[in-house]
């Protein structure tokens, strides 16, 4: 491509939290290095980005959404929905043309005719209004000059929510959007790479250094993307190495403890190049590489297509142009993804089972696009509603919680360093939910059955492909996960040996998990024509069962993510007592609905 909430208050939490003499040191105070293909702490300990995207590059300059609500609030919303980092956006010539940075929040509003969203920031955030831009994104000056009692009572409020971000560990990523404040992204735009009409590369390194500096003592501040979305008819691989291994050392010399974040061509589609040409810095340890990938970045292949092959095909393909990297030993975050929260665009719906998938098996660093259910102006559209947002509308709740429920099973960790707590096993993953197959719990006569439940309840799972068996690794007796018929629950049983409990991974995909009852003399009703028995999810929304496996190939009418199961593996401690408590929630309607 944004209760108290938080404009670019966010980028300063330690200045704020000195203007307002808190002592305690906030524990966002993290400073990132790399190890191999991981993001760590001080430590050593893997530290796993999982961010939300909070848009400040438009034309007003301004973090979206503090016309809506106080910017404490939306600090507040952050870190309660489990988002431990946010990737800030912010345009170039907020900090290299004078005609912008010396601007005030007012004046950027009137100029603009946002009449109405500056009325709204004078009500929630009045400590803002008349800030320069720049000092209304550091936000250091919101209670030095808060000249009136209201602008210190806004201030006391945000040094409040600095505090309790900072023990929720929320971190910022700078992140150089654009150089000319507006909707990104086009080809054509002047924007796009490197010599471009708002693309001068002098200015640009200029930039760079100087957020980089501005923001040195800023513990919060743990990275800055250099740029985002390189295109265009210009872009070329030589300049790519050219500018951006100079933008990154540029940033390093000013700000040595940040991580530099280098994105690719081709609208931060292809990192390809890279392969067969390694960058080539001064530091190490200090720098990683991100991706983008939405479904519209295939036009309309995936409601067109069979998902499964279409999930097979361009998984490959990101992997080929750049999730290979983690496999040469650098991080790689995917920085921007995400769908139409209302749920009925058929092209996002499928993506999104697929694409989860993906960064739970390859456990990724990841920012989900975006947090603002709004925006002051886009594309010359007042108000426009963002329907990729987290947040609705007005920025008080979130949009749809279905679809937060399941993007915040990503958030957690499944291994890396430090997080070494049990022998590698094997989680029953379905993308779809955002949960997990774990064992039910109920009287003895159903404890056998699986359901959905929060995958960090999960047992061990162990999965031979030889044997093609999926066992409770911990088991003392042998158990193994077999068929009972179509619509009828998933057990675990004794035999394990027989056509019923041999699973086999039969989709382009690999996220369709079934048996092939045709060859078992016990041959259960209900099985497809061509005798395979799919894992599926029951008509309650939260059994597991088995069903007649759907959308394997040719068909692109149907829709197969019920049935989509990814083997997952995992180091984090398995949970402990045999049966798992009942869930909260109720998943009968585990699709996102159209509201």
């Amino acid at each position: 491509m944004g209760s108290t909430r938080l404009a670019a208050a966010w980028l300063v939490l330690a200045a704020l939290a000195v203007a307002c003499g808190h002592e305690r040191a906030a524990a966002a105070a993290v400073t990132l290095s790399t190890a191999s293909r991981w993001i760590v702490d001080e430590s050593g300990a893997r530290v796993k980005l999982a961010c939300v995207n909070w848009p400040s590059h438009l034309e007003p300059m301004l973090a979206e959404g503090l016309g809506k609500q106080p910017v404490g609030a939306i600090a507040g919303d952050v870190a309660a929905m489990g988002f431990n980092c946010v990737r800030l956006t912010w345009p170039t010539f907020l900090v290299t043309n004078a005609s912008y940075s010396n601007l005030t929040v007012a004046q950027s509003f009137l100029r603009l005719n946002l009449t109405e969203s500056l009325a709204g920031i004078r009500v929630n955030n009045p400590g803002l209004v008349d800030l320069k831009l720049i000092d209304a994104f550091k936000a250091s000056l919101l209670v030095v000059h808060g000249a009136t009692t209201r602008s210190l009572v806004a201030g006391r409020r945000a040094c409040a929510v600095v505090s309790s971000l900072g023990e929720s560990n929320v971190m910022v990523i700078l992140d150089n959007h654009v150089s000319k404040p507006g909707w990104c992204c086009g080809n054509t735009d002047g924007n796009g790479f490197f010599g471009d009409a708002y693309f001068d590369p002098d200015v640009w390194v200029d930039g760079l250094t100087r957020m980089a500096t501005m923001f040195a003592g800023v513990p919060a501040v743990v990275g800055m993307s250099l740029r985002n979305e390189l295109r265009g008819p210009r872009q070329n691989a030589n300049d790519w190495y050219k500018y951006m291994q100079r933008g990154a050392e540029a940033v390093h010399a000013a700000n040595p403890r940040v991580l530099v974040i280098l994105s690719g061509l081709s609208f931060d589609n292809d990192l390809a190049f890279i392969n067969s040409r390694p960058v080539n810095l001064s530091f190490t340890g200090k720098a990683a590489f991100e991706v983008h990938w939405y479904s519209f970045s295939n036009g309309q292949e995936w409601r067109t297509g069979n998902p499964n092959q279409v999930c097979a095909r361009i998984s490959a393909s990101v992997n080929r142009r750049a999730l290979y990297l983690l496999d040469k030993g650098w991080p790689v975050v995917l920085s921007e993804f995400g769908v139409d929260n209302r749920g009925g665009n058929a092209n996002d719906n499928r993506y999104y089972g697929c694409a989860a998938a993906v960064a739970a098996d390859l456990d990724l660093d990841w920012a989900l696009w975006t947090l603002q259910g709004s925006y002051y102006l886009r594309e010359g559209v007042l108000g426009l509603d963002e329907v990729y947002g987290v947040l609705d509308w007005a920025w008080c709740k979130p949009r749809n919680g279905t679809a937060l429920r399941r993007v915040q099973a990503l958030q957690r960790p499944l291994r890396g360093p430090g997080l070494a707590e049990a022998a590698p096993y094997t989680v029953l993953f379905h993308p779809a939910t955002g949960m997990c197959a774990v064992r039910r719990r109920a009287p003895l006569a159903q404890a056998m059955e699986l359901e959905l439940g929060p995958c960090n309840e999960t047992e061990a799972w162990a999965y031979s492909t030889q044997q093609q068996r999926l066992a409770l690794r911990d088991s003392t007796l042998t158990m193994c996960l077999r068929a009972d018929g179509a619509g009828k629950p998933a057990r675990l049983g004794v035999a394990c040996s027989d056509a019923l409990s041999r699973w086999r991974l039969v989709s382009d995909s690999r996220l369709h998990v079934a048996v092939n009852v045709s060859s078992s003399s016990s041959s259960p009703a209900g099985s497809g024509a061509d005798g395979m028995l799919c894992l599926d999810v029951g008509e309650d929304g939260r059994s597991v069962v088995t069903n007649p496996c759907r959308c394997l190939s040719a068909d692109n009418s149907c829709d197969p993510e019920s049935q989509w199961f990814k083997l997952v593996t995992s180091t984090r401690a398995v949970a402990t007592g045999s049966m798992l408590a009942q869930l909260p929630l109720k998943l009968k309607n585990w699709k996102i609905r159209s509201f």
